[in-house]
């Protein structure tokens, strides 16, 4: 860690409310690296070894299976994952890689536990974050198991055009492959599902997104806070 690099780590929420001599004590073995796109980072079934933060970039979370593959999650920052795995002292779940350049804040699993068990203020930050992630994921499910898959793509570009200022276009922020795995498609169903949208005044153009019906998307999509808001 470069001494330059510690306020804006100082700054995160997971951190913010430590006690500064705990604080110092983690950052004294923690590294602050940038990696290129496409770096794996992590691997399903190995020790959770570092807590990792996405301080700038993105990282996609995956798991393969039987030859298949599926993104499970797109991190942004500031983000940890996986923190569970850390805490528990056990095996990654899913693989991590960059899908831009990143940088990324890595801490010893070790030293997390030792300061998890003597400050108070850590503990409660890192029982949010869990909190956080474990309705992130029970959010996901809903939106998986019930909605069909042209409902899922047309939240997620309402949502999405909110977050891009809703002016009535948007750009993906991923490419369409991950975005259907993301989505639970195939690229197939997923290029089958814009084409559903398109009476809906979605119109596509590569990444670029053009929503010219969003009365229509929005009572086709029927949003709901409790799937769809991550405030909620």
């Amino acid at each position: 860690m470069r001494s330059e690099d510690l306020p804006a780590v100082r700054e995160l929420g997971l951190f913010a409310d430590m006690e500064s001599g705990h604080f110092d004590e983690l950052m004294q073995v923690a590294y602050l690296q940038r990696f290129p796109p496409q770096v794996q980072l992590i691997t399903e079934g190995d020790p959770a070894d570092f807590l990792h933060v996405v301080v700038d970039g993105t990282v996609e979370l995956f798991a393969t299976s039987n030859n298949r593959e599926t993104t499970m999650a797109v991190i942004n920052p500031v983000e940890t994952f996986i923190l569970a795995a850390v805490l528990k002292d056990a095996v990654y779940l899913m693989s991590a890689r960059t899908m831009a350049a990143s940088r990324i804040l890595m801490i010893p699993a070790e030293n997390i536990r030792d300061v998890f068990e003597r400050d108070a203020a850590f503990a409660r930050s890192i029982v949010q974050e869990l909190s956080v992630r474990y309705r992130d994921m029970v959010k996901l499910l809903k939106n998986q198991k019930l909605r069909t898959s042209v409902e899922r793509l047309a939240n997620y570009l309402l949502y999405e055009h909110q977050c891009q200022g809703a002016n009535g276009a948007l750009t993906l922020p991923t490419d369409k492959r991950t975005l259907a795995t993301l989505l639970g498609m195939t690229p197939e169903n997923l290029s089958r599902a814009f084409g559903t949208l398109g009476p809906y005044g979605v119109s596509v153009d590569g990444a670029r997104i053009a929503l010219s019906k969003l009365n229509d998307l929005e009572t086709l999509a029927k949003p709901n806070p409790l799937t769809d808001d991550p405030m909620t």
